[in-house]
């Protein structure tokens, strides 16, 4: 098991408030990976019109919150799971499988392994080349799936390199898996917040295979990490049927369902989310491109990975440098095959980038 060794999360604020003695209400966190336009103005205005929800407990099925996440998502209600963040659908999932041995394309979120270790099983990990752009190779990683792997975990986009898979190179990596007898998790928290999200998402995959679960949750897209929703989406009958007898009744409470509902309809919020995301990803991405003391890799979520080439600065000290400014951003040594120079942050409004930026570039 690789060791990861601490560092701050983007939900750390208080560590930080004791360690810097910053107040936390003063700083932005680009770390968090959250929707800089906050909650849905639906949800902001109409939520609290529905407070006498929780007199009462919530539709034990959440039938109508599925089929709003379905209908947002473009497959049938009946092929969603929903769960207390994402987070539990993980743990639910790799405990009903119980994976002995499992394969993560890393450097990639901690909380997969954590969760295959809990259950006993050993995790191997395939390592994005950072000479391929943090890419995956697809026709060489399918060479490297034996039968003796059991899961294959893979974040898409993937944090922290904000590169993707496409869902032709899925399919290939699905039959591979097929033949493997391997199952496929595929985790798609910041798969919204992508230019051409239908070239990405494996959602209509699910229809084929029944080897596939995705993974998805309202924390980054929608601004909303403390509603605690996620879904997830498959295409087995039989794994829907062992989640939900093995999930507690009622993870979701009555507000949050109503609230998912709302969420979900807010197309203009959407679209407003995805035009600032694109707009400020490809603005950011081409002014570090300038830049002879950066590497970027190219970035398909709402964060970018950032390699440093100054020989004397490291992600320590640009963490430290902005965060005296009141600017979280991540120190990425904490991540399997990275080092400390490795730094990710977030793309938020323009003028907050401009001042994230502006710090970055200090000489």
């Amino acid at each position: 098991m690789i060791q990861h060794k601490d560092h701050f999360h983007g939900s750390d604020l208080e560590k930080i408030e004791q360690v810097y003695g910053i107040k936390k209400e003063t700083i932005t966190s680009f770390s968090a990976n959250v929707n800089p336009l906050g909650i849905s103005p639906i949800l902001r205005h109409t939520l609290s019109e529905k407070i006498d929800a929780i007199s009462s407990y919530p539709d034990r099925d959440y039938v109508s919150l599925r089929r709003s996440i379905a209908q947002y998502a473009g497959t049938d209600y009946e092929n969603i799971i929903v769960g207390n963040g994402s987070t539990e659908l993980i743990s639910l999932f790799i405990q009903i499988e119980h994976p002995k041995k499992a394969l993560i394309i890393g450097p990639t979120y901690s909380e997969y392994e954590r969760e295959i270790s809990l259950g006993g099983g050993t995790t191997l990990y395939y390592p994005l080349r950072e000479e391929d752009g943090f890419v995956l190779n697809t026709q060489d990683f399918i060479s490297h799936l034996k039968d003796d792997i059991d899961l294959l975990v893979l974040c898409n986009p993937n944090n922290p390199t904000s590169t993707c898979v496409t869902n032709k190179s899925m399919r290939l990596i699905l039959d591979a898996c097929l033949q493997h007898g391997i199952y496929v998790m595929t985790d798609e928290t910041y798969v919204e917040f992508a230019d051409h999200t239908e070239e990405i998402t494996s959602v209509a995959l699910t229809h084929y295979y029944n080897n596939l679960v995705i993974l998805r949750g309202t924390s980054k897209f929608f601004a909303a990490p403390g509603l605690r929703l996620g879904y997830a989406v498959t295409g087995n009958k039989d794994l829907i049927k062992m989640i939900n007898t093995r999930k507690n009744p009622w993870t979701i409470n009555s507000l949050a369902a109503i609230a998912g509902e709302l969420m979900f309809q807010d197309e203009a919020y959407i679209r407003e989310t995805k035009n600032l995301i694109s707009s400020e990803r490809k603005r950011l991405y081409e002014l570090f491109q300038q830049r002879n003391d950066f590497k970027v890799y190219k970035p398909s979520g709402n964060f970018m990975l950032v390699k440093i080439l100054k020989e004397n600065l490291t992600s320590q000290d640009l963490f430290d440098r902005a965060i005296r400014r009141g600017m979280m951003i991540r120190d990425c040594s904490t991540f399997p095959f990275l080092d400390d120079k490795y730094i990710r942050f977030c793309f938020m409004k323009p003028e907050m980038n401009h001042a994230l930026v502006s710090c970055m570039f200090e000489e």
